[in-house]
């Protein structure tokens, strides 16, 4: 059995022909340009599709179903997207029916965070148990929950934001409108911006050498032993520290994933990490629980959304 996933995102869409083994067949890519609005990413979604189908159908790989991962809100039940931050223009947007009515095949939608934590359960980091919660940590950060192999989406498909825990409640104003949420903490533009401060504030750093700051710049430098950067860096990982400990103490996971962008900082991220949760949580066995970064790179949104077409 061959699937088509598509993974829908503000930067680029992509999309594969992935066998139940999670190989991927055929691939292909191109930009999401979502400034143009709904209509032309829309079109470039079905003709993306297309293609692959068509590849896929000259190699003699016929396609049964097609999975969607795409940013919220969502509703899973109506193949509806509502308004998600990266897609302007995309408000009440029934996307399975659009997708199914194009392409021929049966769709079914999920949140991008929950297909990429599949998607690891099935294919990658997570093989072998049957609970896991994934963060992503990039742009924004998010969650998706496995438990006893199976997405758990809570009410009104609201499960999973982990990124709006709050873990500083006096911290800034995240884009939520709460304050002090794990994304306004330890994503990767709040790294950088907290390093931007500290370059205004007037602290000595080699910070101020980097036209625009990015959170690489800080884990470049951290590693470099520049103390600024440092301390920024070290601020994230606590707070990325106490989301995941709070996380293992409420769900208890066999293993935590973590993917995304800032997850490139490698062992410099997750050794202090493990360290971090290891000291906060006291009420299970913190030790059987793996901490691992997520094992299939930037195709996770493709094989997560295969994996929601394959079922759980």
């Amino acid at each position: 059995m061959s699937v088509l996933g598509i993974d829908i995102g503000g930067t680029k869409l992509a999309a594969g022909v992935v066998d139940a083994d999670g190989r991927m067949l055929e691939r292909g890519e191109v930009p999401t340009l979502a400034y143009e609005g709904l209509e032309p990413v829309l079109e470039r979604i079905v003709g993306l599709g297309r293609e692959l189908l068509a590849r896929a159908a000259a190699q003699k790989e016929p396609v049964q179903r097609i999975g969607i991962g795409c940013a919220g809100p969502v509703d899973l039940k109506a193949g509806k997207v509502f308004d998600p931050p990266n897609l302007p223009g995309w408000s009440d947007v029934s996307l399975v029916r659009h997708i199914e009515s194009a392409l021929g095949l049966p769709a079914i939608l999920e949140n991008d965070a929950n297909a990429a934590a599949l998607g690891e359960f099935r294919y990658g980091a997570g093989r072998g148990v049957r609970s896991l919660f994934y963060f992503t940590v990039s742009t924004g950060i998010g969650g998706g929950i496995i438990l006893d192999g199976k997405v758990w989406h809570g009410l009104k498909d609201a499960a999973g934001e982990a990124g709006h825990m709050t873990v500083c409640p006096d911290g800034p104003v995240c884009g939520c409108g709460n304050r002090g949420c794990l994304e306004a903490m330890a994503s990767g533009p709040s790294i950088a911006r907290r390093a931007r401060e500290a370059v205004a504030a007037g602290r000595p750093t080699r910070l101020r050498e980097v036209p625009v700051v990015t959170s690489a710049d800080v884990v470049r430098l951290a590693q470099e032993g520049d103390a600024v950067a440092r301390e920024v860096w070290e601020a994230a990982v606590k707070y990325l520290g106490i989301g995941v400990a709070s996380v293992i103490t409420v769900l208890a996971p066999e293993r935590i994933v973590l993917g995304g962008g800032v997850t490139r900082a490698g062992d410099f991220l997750f050794e202090p990490l493990r360290v971090e949760v290891r000291r906060r949580v006291k009420l299970m066995p913190v030790e059987s629980v793996l901490v691992l970064p997520a094992a299939l790179g930037p195709d996770v949104g493709i094989l997560g959304a295969a994996a929601v077409a394959m079922g759980e």
